[in-house]
């Protein structure tokens, strides 16, 4: 599925200076949702599935801005994406300020048009609730595994009396056939918890949930050792909840955890498993009204790159 002629060009940051130009997602070009589009940047803000502070809605604007950073090559594996893929940002999937349930159809059905042209979507969120309509979309002709980067495992039946909301996305994509739990991965669980029985599904249903008490003993290399046999050759969508993120990396957030990943972490794990099937990818929960000094959201900027990359080679292979 490579095109080494690729159609789309991003903006030249070292021809055009990063302030100029609109801002687009890793300053790729804007774009319809049609052929030959390759890989999908798309933004989805919504935060009515938020239980505690919001404003992730405004992610997707604050991560634009702040890939007027990002540059074309990865430093570490040499990936360069655009020339492995048409990849173009084609906007935000339409959403309902007023209701869950009608954001989420609007979203699944912008998502259902990326997936018909074939192209791959990488997303910027919004908060978790946002991998629900995403997976519907991508994962209903067979179940994906997926890697999780969270504090939290968002594994609930129901959260403040609902079934779906940035707490319960896992579970539901699970009961929905779109996730083998078999291949279901979480990275950094942390913080303190509701009850003795929050993690109960999780364990019960096989997921492999790697708290961050484990994955700091087992150090990053094994994490990706672990990440790559749970998964194994199949399909596979990758999700960030930038709460995963250690609060000093990633503060705008709306429910922060003390003693996560290191943005540092994050980066060598992905590009740690370069080569896996991944099919697609988001970013959720970044809240840039929380974070004046705006790392958040470079962070998360480069954390898109990142799985773009993975996403193309995926593609290409």
């Amino acid at each position: 599925m490579s095109d080494s002629n690729s159609t789309f060009r991003p903006t030249d940051s070292s021809v055009v200076p990063r302030y100029g130009e609109i801002a687009t997602f890793l300053r790729a070009a804007r774009v319809p949702i049609e052929r030959p589009l390759g890989i999908a940047l798309a933004g989805v803000p919504f935060d009515l599935g938020a239980t505690y502070r919001t404003g992730a809605r405004q992610g997707p604007a604050g991560v634009r801005e702040a890939s007027r950073l990002i540059r074309q090559v990865n430093p570490t594996t040499g990936v360069a994406p655009y020339r492995l893929c048409n990849i173009g940002d084609v906007g935000d999937a339409p959403t309902d300020p007023l209701s869950i349930e009608r954001s989420v159809a609007l979203i699944g059905e912008f998502f259902q048009r990326i997936h018909a042209i074939g192209a791959a979507p990488v997303s910027m969120g919004g908060d978790h609730t946002v991998p629900l309509p995403i997976l519907r979309a991508i994962g209903k002709d067979r179940p994906l595994g997926l890697i999780q980067v969270d504090a939290h495992a968002d594994t609930f039946d129901t959260f403040m009396g609902t079934k779906i909301n940035h707490a319960t996305f896992v579970r539901r994509a699970i009961e929905e056939g779109l996730l083998d739990p078999a291949r279901i991965i979480q990275i950094g669980l942390r913080g303190t918890r509701y009850g003795d029985d929050d993690l109960v599904f999780g364990r019960t249903a096989g997921l492999r949930m790697v708290s961050m008490d484990e994955y700091e003993a087992m150090g990053r290399a094994a994490a990706v050792q672990e990440i790559r046999r749970v998964v194994g050759d199949g399909p596979a969508y990758i999700t960030i909840d930038i709460d995963g993120l250690d609060p000093t990396d990633a503060p705008g957030t709306g429910v922060p955890e003390p003693g996560g990943i290191s943005m540092r972490d994050v980066q060598m794990m992905l590009r740690g498993i370069n080569g896996l099937d991944i099919v697609g990818g988001d970013i959720c929960e970044v809240v840039p009204s929380l974070d004046p000094t705006g790392i958040t959201c470079i962070n998360a900027a480069n954390l898109m790159f990142e799985l773009t990359c993975l996403v193309a080679v995926a593609r290409s292979s």
